[in-house]
């Protein structure tokens, strides 16, 4: 039996999963914030905010996404933000949210690369999973109710509140706009799993 084809629409989503991973993983190089600076919207909300982030990575140069990226996420003691789901649901790291994620990664045939050391629960391996999921890529791709049963366990509950949090953050310049991409996304997606399933 052959898996079934993904629509455009969801490789799209998929996509915009994988971009958000991408640059909330580490900071953009000069390839990555090249291809930002090529991104282009229309006069929706999520448009614009890409057109925003396309405008900031067009002023923006390698080595200060860095520094930002250094000061957000990692910090001398900490960054500004704790880009895990732990934290964010209940104040402490390595907490059950992540002890659940684990178990459906297993469900799902997913695991940590070898080479990777944080807690699974940051915000960009879970936008790297959902956008796998829906493709396929760790096997047949996901079906609505799974990519539903996923988000709402393990991204609905808090990446809205990361993703506004990036968007105010004091160090956020060029996380600014993608923190408002994310926000947008996460209510699109949200809505349109709430629609799914009536």
């Amino acid at each position: 039996m052959t898996a079934p084809a993904v629509s455009e629409e969801d490789r799209l989503r998929a996509d915009l999963y994988n971009f958000l991973g991408l640059i909330l993983s580490r900071p953009p190089d000069d390839m990555v914030l090249d291809q930002t600076r090529g991104l282009s919207g229309d006069d929706s909300p999520m448009g614009e905010a890409i057109s925003a982030l396309a405008k900031v990575a067009q002023l923006s140069k390698p080595r200060s996404v860095e520094s930002e990226y250094n000061k957000l996420f990692i910090g001398l003691g900490r960054g500004e933000l704790l880009p895990y789901a732990s934290y964010y649901l209940t104040g402490f790291l390595n907490e059950k949210p992540l002890a659940s994620l684990r178990r459906d990664m297993g469900a799902e045939g997913l695991a940590r690369a070898e080479n990777v050391f944080e807690p699974e629960d940051n915000i960009a391996s879970l936008m790297e999973m959902m956008g796998a999921l829906i493709v396929g890529r760790f096997g047949a791709p996901a079906d609505l109710a799974r990519q539903k049963t996923f988000f709402n366990r393990h991204i609905g509950p808090w990446a809205g509140h990361f993703f506004t949090d990036l968007e105010a953050a004091k160090n956020s310049v060029f996380y600014a706009p993608v923190g408002a991409v994310g926000r947008i996304f996460m209510e699109i997606e949200a809505e349109a799993f709430r629609l799914g399933a009536e």
